[in-house]
Protein backbone atom coordinates (compact mmCIF):
# COMPACT_ATOMS: atom_id res chain seq x y z
CA UNK A 1 0.00 0.00 0.00
CA UNK A 2 1.44 3.25 -0.87
CA UNK A 3 1.89 6.59 1.27
CA UNK A 4 -1.12 8.21 0.03
CA UNK A 5 -3.15 4.97 0.85
CA UNK A 6 -2.04 4.66 4.32
CA UNK A 7 -2.41 7.69 4.92
CA UNK A 8 -6.41 7.76 3.91
CA UNK A 9 -7.07 4.26 5.13
CA UNK A 10 -8.39 5.62 8.50
CA UNK A 11 -10.26 8.44 7.33
CA UNK A 12 -12.02 6.37 5.11
CA UNK A 13 -13.57 3.45 7.54
CA UNK A 14 -14.92 7.41 9.30
CA UNK A 15 -16.42 8.06 6.47
CA UNK A 16 -18.50 4.78 6.39
CA UNK A 17 -19.00 5.36 9.85
CA UNK A 18 -20.34 8.85 9.71
CA UNK A 19 -23.20 7.62 7.11
CA UNK A 20 -24.36 4.33 9.12
CA UNK A 21 -27.69 4.57 9.29
CA UNK A 22 -28.63 6.06 5.74
CA UNK A 23 -30.01 3.67 3.34
CA UNK A 24 -26.81 2.94 1.08
CA UNK A 25 -22.97 3.17 1.99
CA UNK A 26 -21.75 6.30 0.14
CA UNK A 27 -18.14 4.57 -0.05
CA UNK A 28 -16.97 1.74 -1.67
CA UNK A 29 -15.95 -0.89 1.96
CA UNK A 30 -12.91 -0.82 0.57
CA UNK A 31 -12.08 1.65 -1.51
CA UNK A 32 -9.37 4.28 -1.16
CA UNK A 33 -8.42 7.38 -2.73
CA UNK A 34 -6.11 7.64 -5.51
CA UNK A 35 -3.84 10.03 -7.08
CA UNK A 36 -4.60 9.87 -10.58
CA UNK A 37 -2.25 12.45 -11.84
CA UNK A 38 -0.46 15.79 -10.59
CA UNK A 39 1.99 18.64 -11.88
CA UNK A 40 -1.15 21.24 -12.30
CA UNK A 41 -1.41 24.61 -10.56
CA UNK A 42 -4.77 24.92 -9.93
CA UNK A 43 -7.10 22.43 -11.15
CA UNK A 44 -11.18 23.03 -11.24
CA UNK A 45 -14.36 22.62 -13.47
CA UNK A 46 -14.25 18.50 -13.69
CA UNK A 47 -17.28 17.25 -15.75
CA UNK A 48 -17.95 14.06 -17.02
CA UNK A 49 -19.17 13.17 -20.93
CA UNK A 50 -21.75 10.62 -21.87
CA UNK A 51 -19.07 8.05 -21.54
CA UNK A 52 -17.24 9.05 -18.37
CA UNK A 53 -14.79 10.73 -19.51
CA UNK A 54 -13.65 13.42 -16.57
CA UNK A 55 -12.66 16.82 -18.82
CA UNK A 56 -11.35 19.58 -16.05
CA UNK A 57 -9.50 22.68 -16.09
CA UNK A 58 -5.95 23.54 -15.01
CA UNK A 59 -6.36 27.19 -14.94
CA UNK A 60 -2.94 28.93 -14.67
CA UNK A 61 -1.61 26.93 -17.29
CA UNK A 62 -4.61 27.87 -19.06
CA UNK A 63 -5.48 24.19 -20.46
CA UNK A 64 -7.86 21.84 -20.56
CA UNK A 65 -7.46 18.16 -19.68
CA UNK A 66 -9.35 14.37 -20.25
CA UNK A 67 -8.95 11.77 -18.10
CA UNK A 68 -10.14 8.73 -20.10
CA UNK A 69 -12.63 6.21 -18.98
CA UNK A 70 -9.42 4.05 -20.16
CA UNK A 71 -6.97 5.65 -17.47
CA UNK A 72 -5.18 8.04 -19.56
CA UNK A 73 -4.45 11.77 -19.48
CA UNK A 74 -4.91 14.17 -22.28
CA UNK A 75 -4.76 18.03 -23.47
CA UNK A 76 -8.09 19.14 -25.04
CA UNK A 77 -7.58 22.61 -25.18
CA UNK A 78 -5.39 25.34 -24.25
CA UNK A 79 -6.26 27.94 -26.46
CA UNK A 80 -9.14 29.25 -24.35
CA UNK A 81 -8.95 31.79 -21.49
CA UNK A 82 -8.03 30.61 -18.19
CA UNK A 83 -11.22 28.32 -17.97
CA UNK A 84 -12.73 27.29 -14.54
CA UNK A 85 -16.31 25.86 -14.22
CA UNK A 86 -16.93 22.89 -17.64
CA UNK A 87 -21.07 21.25 -18.19
CA UNK A 88 -21.52 18.98 -20.87
CA UNK A 89 -25.17 19.74 -22.38
CA UNK A 90 -27.48 17.03 -24.25
CA UNK A 91 -26.06 17.38 -27.23
CA UNK A 92 -22.33 16.55 -26.40
CA UNK A 93 -21.53 19.69 -26.24
CA UNK A 94 -19.06 21.24 -23.84
CA UNK A 95 -19.91 24.65 -22.20
CA UNK A 96 -16.94 26.62 -20.89
CA UNK A 97 -16.35 29.39 -18.30
CA UNK A 98 -13.83 31.40 -19.34
CA UNK A 99 -12.62 33.22 -16.81
CA UNK A 100 -9.73 35.56 -18.59
CA UNK A 101 -11.85 36.80 -21.10
CA UNK A 102 -15.07 36.73 -19.01
CA UNK A 103 -17.45 34.60 -21.24
CA UNK A 104 -18.84 31.55 -21.87
CA UNK A 105 -18.44 29.34 -25.01
CA UNK A 106 -19.78 26.69 -26.05
CA UNK A 107 -17.31 23.55 -27.50
CA UNK A 108 -19.33 21.02 -30.23
CA UNK A 109 -18.04 17.87 -30.41
CA UNK A 110 -16.17 18.70 -33.58
CA UNK A 111 -14.47 21.25 -31.89
CA UNK A 112 -16.24 24.21 -32.93
CA UNK A 113 -16.36 26.47 -30.40
CA UNK A 114 -18.64 29.45 -30.60
CA UNK A 115 -19.57 32.72 -28.22
CA UNK A 116 -22.47 31.77 -25.57
CA UNK A 117 -22.42 35.16 -23.60
CA UNK A 118 -19.70 38.25 -22.46
CA UNK A 119 -22.34 40.55 -20.84
CA UNK A 120 -25.67 41.42 -19.23
CA UNK A 121 -27.77 44.14 -20.41
CA UNK A 122 -24.70 45.48 -22.45
CA UNK A 123 -21.89 45.39 -19.58
CA UNK A 124 -19.29 42.96 -19.53
CA UNK A 125 -19.55 40.48 -17.20
CA UNK A 126 -17.07 39.81 -14.31
CA UNK A 127 -15.51 36.31 -14.37
CA UNK A 128 -17.57 33.64 -14.90
CA UNK A 129 -16.81 30.52 -12.57
CA UNK A 130 -19.19 27.54 -12.59
CA UNK A 131 -22.22 26.78 -14.37
CA UNK A 132 -24.65 24.45 -14.49
CA UNK A 133 -26.65 23.35 -18.19
CA UNK A 134 -30.55 22.12 -17.41
CA UNK A 135 -32.34 19.69 -18.95
CA UNK A 136 -34.00 22.23 -21.22
CA UNK A 137 -30.77 23.38 -22.13
CA UNK A 138 -30.19 26.58 -20.23
CA UNK A 139 -27.54 27.45 -18.48
CA UNK A 140 -27.57 29.09 -14.90
CA UNK A 141 -23.96 30.31 -14.03
CA UNK A 142 -21.81 32.17 -11.02
CA UNK A 143 -20.39 35.64 -11.73
CA UNK A 144 -17.68 36.37 -9.01
CA UNK A 145 -14.73 38.27 -9.46
CA UNK A 146 -10.85 36.55 -8.52
CA UNK A 147 -7.75 38.05 -9.24
CA UNK A 148 -6.70 41.52 -9.50
CA UNK A 149 -9.63 43.56 -8.89
CA UNK A 150 -10.36 46.40 -11.73
CA UNK A 151 -11.14 49.80 -10.26
CA UNK A 152 -15.01 49.26 -11.89
CA UNK A 153 -16.69 46.11 -12.39
CA UNK A 154 -19.51 46.68 -15.14
CA UNK A 155 -21.70 44.31 -13.04
CA UNK A 156 -21.76 46.30 -9.69
CA UNK A 157 -21.42 43.18 -7.82
CA UNK A 158 -21.29 39.19 -8.04
CA UNK A 159 -24.29 37.45 -9.56
CA UNK A 160 -26.16 34.78 -10.74
CA UNK A 161 -27.37 34.12 -13.95
CA UNK A 162 -29.37 32.19 -16.78
CA UNK A 163 -29.33 31.86 -20.38
CA UNK A 164 -32.78 31.02 -21.90
CA UNK A 165 -32.72 28.13 -23.86
CA UNK A 166 -33.32 29.22 -27.89
CA UNK A 167 -32.81 32.96 -27.84
CA UNK A 168 -30.46 32.68 -25.43
CA UNK A 169 -31.05 35.73 -23.47
CA UNK A 170 -28.94 36.46 -20.08
CA UNK A 171 -31.27 37.24 -17.68
CA UNK A 172 -29.91 38.48 -13.73
CA UNK A 173 -31.79 35.37 -11.20
CA UNK A 174 -29.77 36.31 -8.29
CA UNK A 175 -28.48 39.79 -7.45
CA UNK A 176 -28.08 39.64 -3.26
CA UNK A 177 -25.11 37.27 -3.20
CA UNK A 178 -21.92 38.11 -1.48
CA UNK A 179 -19.78 35.54 -3.76
CA UNK A 180 -21.80 32.86 -5.43
CA UNK A 181 -19.12 30.06 -6.57
CA UNK A 182 -20.56 26.59 -6.52
CA UNK A 183 -23.31 25.62 -8.52
CA UNK A 184 -25.48 22.63 -9.43
CA UNK A 185 -29.10 21.65 -10.20
CA UNK A 186 -31.20 18.34 -9.81
CA UNK A 187 -31.79 15.71 -12.31
CA UNK A 188 -35.59 17.08 -13.00
CA UNK A 189 -34.48 20.47 -13.22
CA UNK A 190 -36.79 21.85 -10.40
CA UNK A 191 -34.29 22.25 -7.30
CA UNK A 192 -31.06 24.90 -7.88
CA UNK A 193 -28.19 25.17 -5.18
CA UNK A 194 -25.86 27.56 -5.01
CA UNK A 195 -22.66 28.31 -2.90
CA UNK A 196 -22.46 31.90 -1.54
CA UNK A 197 -18.31 31.29 -1.25
CA UNK A 198 -18.62 35.14 0.21
CA UNK A 199 -21.36 34.14 3.12
CA UNK A 200 -19.96 30.43 3.79
CA UNK A 201 -23.35 29.58 3.05
CA UNK A 202 -24.94 27.10 0.28
CA UNK A 203 -28.84 27.93 -0.47
CA UNK A 204 -31.23 25.73 -2.46
CA UNK A 205 -33.90 27.19 -4.54
CA UNK A 206 -37.18 26.64 -7.05
CA UNK A 207 -37.17 26.43 -10.10
CA UNK A 208 -39.77 28.20 -12.12
CA UNK A 209 -40.87 27.06 -15.31
CA UNK A 210 -39.37 30.53 -17.02
CA UNK A 211 -36.11 29.58 -15.01
CA UNK A 212 -36.69 32.44 -11.99
CA UNK A 213 -35.66 31.31 -8.74
CA UNK A 214 -38.09 31.36 -5.68
CA UNK A 215 -38.06 29.79 -1.97
CA UNK A 216 -34.69 30.43 -1.03
CA UNK A 217 -33.51 28.24 2.03
CA UNK A 218 -30.99 27.50 3.61
CA UNK A 219 -29.69 24.25 2.60
CA UNK A 220 -25.65 24.28 4.64
CA UNK A 221 -23.36 25.98 7.27
CA UNK A 222 -20.94 26.13 4.63
CA UNK A 223 -19.88 27.03 0.72
CA UNK A 224 -16.40 27.45 -0.62
CA UNK A 225 -16.11 26.31 -3.98
CA UNK A 226 -17.42 23.07 -6.09
CA UNK A 227 -20.89 21.45 -5.63
CA UNK A 228 -22.53 17.83 -7.02
CA UNK A 229 -25.33 15.62 -6.40
CA UNK A 230 -25.38 12.05 -6.34
CA UNK A 231 -28.76 9.67 -7.94
CA UNK A 232 -29.52 9.48 -4.41
CA UNK A 233 -30.40 13.77 -4.05
CA UNK A 234 -27.00 13.93 -1.67
CA UNK A 235 -25.05 17.77 -2.10
CA UNK A 236 -21.53 16.96 -1.59
CA UNK A 237 -19.45 20.47 -0.84
CA UNK A 238 -16.08 21.12 -1.02
CA UNK A 239 -14.38 22.95 1.74
CA UNK A 240 -11.40 21.57 3.36
CA UNK A 241 -12.59 18.31 2.33
CA UNK A 242 -15.75 17.39 0.96
CA UNK A 243 -18.77 17.44 3.40
CA UNK A 244 -21.96 15.41 2.16
CA UNK A 245 -25.48 16.68 3.10
CA UNK A 246 -28.58 14.18 2.69
CA UNK A 247 -31.24 16.03 0.93
CA UNK A 248 -32.87 17.22 4.16
CA UNK A 249 -29.81 19.07 4.67
CA UNK A 250 -28.12 16.66 7.47
CA UNK A 251 -24.60 16.36 7.00
CA UNK A 252 -23.87 12.82 6.79
CA UNK A 253 -20.53 11.97 5.83
CA UNK A 254 -16.84 13.68 4.79
CA UNK A 255 -13.98 12.64 2.20
CA UNK A 256 -10.61 14.51 2.97
CA UNK A 257 -8.33 14.13 -0.18
CA UNK A 258 -4.36 15.28 0.47
CA UNK A 259 -5.24 18.45 -1.11
CA UNK A 260 -7.93 20.80 -0.85
CA UNK A 261 -10.24 20.29 -3.16
CA UNK A 262 -11.71 23.18 -5.38
CA UNK A 263 -14.27 20.82 -7.39
CA UNK A 264 -15.71 17.64 -7.65
CA UNK A 265 -17.73 15.15 -10.02
CA UNK A 266 -19.24 11.67 -10.80
CA UNK A 267 -17.19 10.03 -14.00
CA UNK A 268 -16.50 6.61 -14.69
CA UNK A 269 -18.17 4.07 -17.52
CA UNK A 270 -20.87 3.52 -14.58
CA UNK A 271 -21.06 6.93 -13.03
CA UNK A 272 -19.82 5.82 -9.32
CA UNK A 273 -16.18 7.17 -9.26
CA UNK A 274 -16.08 10.67 -7.55
CA UNK A 275 -13.63 12.55 -9.20
CA UNK A 276 -11.52 15.52 -6.98
CA UNK A 277 -10.05 17.95 -8.74
CA UNK A 278 -7.56 19.20 -5.38
CA UNK A 279 -4.99 21.92 -6.14
CA UNK A 280 -1.67 20.42 -7.65
CA UNK A 281 -3.59 16.99 -8.70
CA UNK A 282 -6.96 14.65 -9.74
CA UNK A 283 -8.15 12.36 -6.80
CA UNK A 284 -10.81 9.72 -7.30
CA UNK A 285 -12.71 7.56 -4.66
CA UNK A 286 -15.03 4.71 -5.49
CA UNK A 287 -18.29 5.49 -4.36
CA UNK A 288 -21.32 2.84 -3.81
CA UNK A 289 -23.91 5.22 -5.50
CA UNK A 290 -23.72 6.86 -8.94
CA UNK A 291 -23.70 10.71 -10.29
CA UNK A 292 -27.47 12.00 -10.46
Amino acid sequence: MNAICLKLLPFVIAAITACAGTRFPLIEPDAEIVQLANGFLFTEGPAADADGNVFFSDIPNRRIHKWSVDGELHTYREDLGATNGLYFDSDGSLVVCEMQRRQLSRIAPDGTRTLLADAHAGKKLNTPNDLWVDPRGGVYFTDPYYGEQPETLEQFGFHVYYITPGEQRVVRVLDDLKGPNGIIGTADGRLLYVGDAGANKTYVFRIESDGSLTGRRLFAPEAYDGLTLDEEGNLYVTGKGVNIYSPEGRLIGSIDPPEQPANLTFGGPDRRTLFMTARTGLYSLRMKVRGQ
